[in-house]
């Protein structure tokens, strides 16, 4: 009767559950570290889609600036125009013969013995 020679009695098993449920343990742990990293990463994307560089309030900032740019580009068109049409008339083909006039006597400080001059005092 050789397997009755146990140096160990069978009532003496107290290790063997800690180790299953040490093993348990470390199971739902490891699930749980899993999930909780799982919602971190969803959670971090989840932020910058709301307030990142290209997030929803980057939109409203960036639909602000195109409107105030396009607002800007519609008066540099404007101011562009007007300063072509200035050009067009200074053309040697159609010389205006007034804007001329206005012109030089602006630019060399002339003035027109006839022209009424006012003096404006300095801010």
């Amino acid at each position: 009767m050789r397997w009755l020679e146990i140096s160990t009695p069978l009532t003496n098993l107290s290790h063997l559950p800690k180790m299953v449920s040490r093993a348990r343990l470390k199971s739902i742990l490891t699930g749980l570290a899993l999930y909780a990293m799982a919602a971190a990463i969803v959670g971090y994307f989840g932020v910058n889609a709301y307030t990142g560089k290209y997030g929803l309030t980057a939109r409203q900032e960036l639909d602000q600036e195109i409107i105030a740019l396009t607002s800007e580009l519609a008066q540099l068109k404007r101011e562009r125009a007007r300063s072509e049409q200035r050009v067009s008339l200074l053309r040697s083909e159609k010389i205006d013969p007034d804007m001329l006039d206005e012109r030089a006597r602006f630019q060399l400080d002339y003035v027109n013995p006839r022209d009424l001059v006012r003096m404006i005092p300095a801010k």
